[in-house]
């Protein structure tokens, strides 16, 4: 299995905060500056894990920027920079990772991100419903592939027309390909273009059920596909220590932080934000969904809402239990990011024991 860590290019502190736009988030009482950053990723190099992801969107800096900048204050870890389709044409793209490889020594990886608030995607200047917007993400992986080879190539879509594009030689270490999604056009479009396809935490028989879903698809197009799980995590050396943690983090949610985040959420189109929603339905009431699963990240900061809470050894049973269902890769964080990376490197990552997948 693969470990990841999440870089937190808005900001980090000891409460929940949003990765992108700010309606329900908390202060960032650390600035995301490419010092402090930059010992978020040391930690994360020292722990074990092999990439950072970043988020992209309103309320962030542009992850290309700011990964570059990262990535010379480190030594090893992959940088997974987040791309939003639409937002720039794939063979710019192209060209930056190009650009990227060549000057973090081939240490690059693509989260390709499609979008799931509407208004956010108006207030870019992108007005394409869901499902175009997917349409449109398959070209571009497509586009961005063809590029990559080195050859001239035409290409006619719905969304994109290129004559005679191609870098000017082959790119010898393309960047593997994430892209997320929750809805049938998301599946889809993972099955065909990408290296592995992401989810957010839900309870293990639902994960199951995506991963058997999607790695189908995969075959009938004669592809495989690596899954992976982006799950938050709060792990100490007690059950009662890691719940009592989960209790601070969400006395620190106002109702007001709640309901704004809420507001926002139901008007997003995004299955995976709906999903996500209907673990625990804006209330705090009922916030444990499956064993160690919690909910309560969800109440106020969009995309992945879901932690494993436990002690150190129920975590690493909980990730051994995903992995036993074909999860191949898993996306963590907790704050601060910097203190939660060593302690998950140093003691959840060593407790996860090396599973075979269930039929």
């Amino acid at each position: 299995m693969t470990y990841h860590w999440f870089l937190p290019t808005s900001g980090d502190g000891h409460q929940v905060g949003a990765a992108t736009v700010t309606a329900g988030a908390a202060r960032h009482e650390r600035a995301a500056t490419v010092g402090y950053l930059a010992e978020v990723a040391r930690a994360a190099e020292a722990a074990g894990f092999a990439a950072l992801l970043t988020p992209v969107g309103s309320g962030c800096p542009d992850p290309w920027i700011v990964c570059a900048a990262v990535a010379q204050h480190t030594d090893r870890i992959g940088m997974l920079v987040a791309v939003r389709t639409g937002f720039a044409l794939p063979t710019l793209v192209a060209a930056q990772a190009e650009a990227f490889q060549a000057v973090s020594g081939g240490r690059l990886a693509l989260n390709v991100v499609t979008g799931g608030d509407p208004a956010e995607q108006r207030a870019y200047g992108d007005f394409l419903d869901h499902d175009d917007r997917y349409a449109r993400t398959g070209e571009f992986i497509d586009v961005l592939r063809r590029t990559w080879r080195g050859t001239p190539f035409d290409f006619t879509g719905a969304h994109y027309r290129i004559a005679g594009g191609g870098l000017t030689a082959p790119l010898t270490e393309p960047p593997p390909v994430y892209l997320g999604g929750a809805s049938p056009a998301a599946e889809a479009v993972a099955a065909r273009h990408a290296d592995a396809y992401l989810m957010w935490g839900e309870p293990p028989a639902a994960i199951a059920a995506r991963v058997a879903r999607v790695r189908a698809l995969a075959a009938e197009r004669g592809r495989t596909l690596r899954t992976g799980l982006r799950l938050h995590v709060i792990a100490r050396p007690t059950a009662g220590e890691a719940w009592a943690e989960a209790d601070r983090l969400l006395a620190g949610m106002s109702p007001e932080r709640i309901a704004a985040a809420q507001a926002r959420f139901r008007r997003m189109d995004s299955v995976g934000q709906a999903r996500m929603a209907a673990l625990h339905g804006g209330s705090a009431d009922a916030l444990t969904v499956a064993p160690n699963l919690w909910a309560g990240i969800g109440l106020v900061r969009e995309g992945a809402g879901t932690a494993l809470v436990g002690s150190y050894a129920e975590v690493a049973a909980r990730i051994d239990e995903y992995a036993s269902h074909g999860v191949d890769e898993f996306v963590l964080s907790g704050w601060p990011h910097r203190e939660e990376a060593e302690r998950v490197g140093a003691e959840v990552l060593p407790r996860v024991a090396a599973v075979a997948p269930v039929d």
